[in-house]
């Protein structure tokens, strides 16, 4: 349906295309990396961590030490009719001492085991940077998308308006052929607009809370009207492509990339401080040793003639030879203890391996969806909306085809901004489950 409205109107429509389109925002001040910087230098976790590896260091050596010597000291043999303590014989005051021994080499064992153990933290610390690397990276780019989507959607938006007013104007007008249906529709499509924005304004909020909770840390003043984003997308890439071959990583390449991500690390040292702990358990089966002295002070006899003191020396052990209940289950529990370690590494590697198979054949079709807008769809629709437009401008075309190529154009902007968030986000996750443990570089 096409109908005639004045000129001035035409071009005032005109106008408002062009300015829609050619409307810049300001520069930015919080690109991705220094979020990211930002997110690591405020989180408690990695400190945490760092608290949790000297704890269990500490342990260790606490572990390997022999148990504090025992003293005792005590009046023997008091007579009970008189209590003197040089009327008797057998009366004497001693004092003895004691030390305990480990089983073996239970103690060293025990010491080794927690050393072990403390060199985890460093591991699930590197993993904690990547972890923060990845979901910063991704509410980033949340954020970045809400607020491209709002600037889209507000661009056209000033079109949608002038389309109101120039239908009103044309259906006032007696010699334009323009119905109520298309008076209807130019306002329908702005008040679809208007829930489009409410909508994005909504990801845009929740998007910079999370985002804003990262960045704080213990600087709770900080505000989101401190903070701008930049205007165009990071350049990420996959981190090691060489694993991948046509778009699909190479299994053998990838397993033996994954076996060095922190937590498979992790993993290995959880399986080594097991076998520390089967080697405790079979300790169990060695005696434990102990040996005491005392020394007994008895006084001299009424008649002031002298008695002996007493020296005592003593060895004492257990001898373990009930096996059934203690030892042997002690043994088995920490053997099957170890080999349900493997057995995680093993579940954990096929996870990842997993992932980065899902995500690679994401990252593929994404990369073919980017190609299609760039190369057809965009130009297409933008063409499609520039004939519409010029049509109507000259009284050749229809009001509702205008409106529907101007939607199409304003989709597909949209979507090739949210695939190209999608394949960045994609990238991020990636990267994420290529990590590997370097001391000194990502164990921060």
């Amino acid at each position: 349906m096409s109908f005639l409205i004045p000129a001035t109107a035409r071009y005032a429509l005109l106008g408002a295309v062009i300015m829609a389109t050619s409307s810049v925002q300001a520069s930015t001040s919080l690109p991705l990396q220094k979020a990211i910087e930002q997110a690591i230098a405020q989180d408690p976790l990695l400190q945490k961590r760092h608290h949790q590896q000297q704890a269990t260091y500490a342990q260790g050596l606490a572990a390997g030490t022999l148990p504090d010597p025992k003293v005792s000291l005590s009046m023997m043999n008091l007579p009970v009719d008189g209590w003197q303590h040089d009327r008797e014989a057998m009366t004497q005051l001693k004092v003895g001492v004691s030390q305990q021994f480990g089983r073996g080499d239970e103690l060293a064992l025990k010491r080794e085991q927690l050393q072990i153990a403390s060199e985890e933290y460093p591991l699930l610390r590197a993993d904690r940077v990547a972890q923060i690397r990845a979901q910063v990276s991704q509410l980033w780019l949340d954020t970045y998308l809400a607020e491209r989507t709002i600037a889209l959607i507000e661009q056209d938006k000033a079109l949608f308006e002038q389309l109101v007013d120039v239908s009103k104007a044309s259906y006032a007008n007696v010699v334009g052929r323009t119905r109520q249906q298309d008076v209807i529709r130019a306002q329908l499509e702005l008040l679809q607009l208007d829930d489009r924005l409410s909508v994005e304004y909504q990801k845009r909020e929740s998007a910079r809370a999370q985002l804003l909770a990262w960045l704080r840390g213990a600087q709770a003043h900080i505000a989101w009207s401190d903070i701008n984003l930049p205007e165009t997308l990071p350049q990420l890439k996959v981190a090691v492509p060489a694993i991948f071959v046509q778009g699909k990583p190479d299994a053998e390449r990838l397993l033996e990339r994954l076996t060095s991500h922190p937590v498979v690390l992790a993993q290995d040292v959880r399986i080594e401080a097991a076998g520390k702990g089967v080697a405790i358990a079979r300790q169990q089966y060695k005696p434990q040793w102990g040996v005491n002295a005392s020394y007994g002070y008895r006084s001299d006899m009424p008649d002031g003639s002298s008695r002996a003191d007493f020296f005592s020396l003593g060895v004492t052990l257990d001898v373990p030879l009930f096996t059934d209940n203690r030892q042997d289950q002690w043994l088995n529990s920490a053997q099957s203890n170890r080999e349900a370690i493997k057995t995680d590494k093993l579940l954990l590697l096929r996870e990842l391996s997993g992932q980065v198979e899902k995500e690679a054949s994401q990252l593929r079709r994404l990369s073919e969806r980017q190609t299609l807008y760039r190369e057809q769809l965009l130009q297409q629709t933008h063409e499609q909306a520039e004939a519409a437009l010029t049509a109507y401008t000259n009284d050749n075309g229809d009001f509702a085809e205008v409106v529907r190529a101007r939607i199409a154009e304003l989709n597909a902007r949209v979507a090739a901004k949210q695939i190209d968030v999608d394949a960045l986000k994609t990238v991020v996750r990636l990267n994420y489950y290529l990590t590997t443990y370097q001391p000194g570089v990502n164990d921060e």
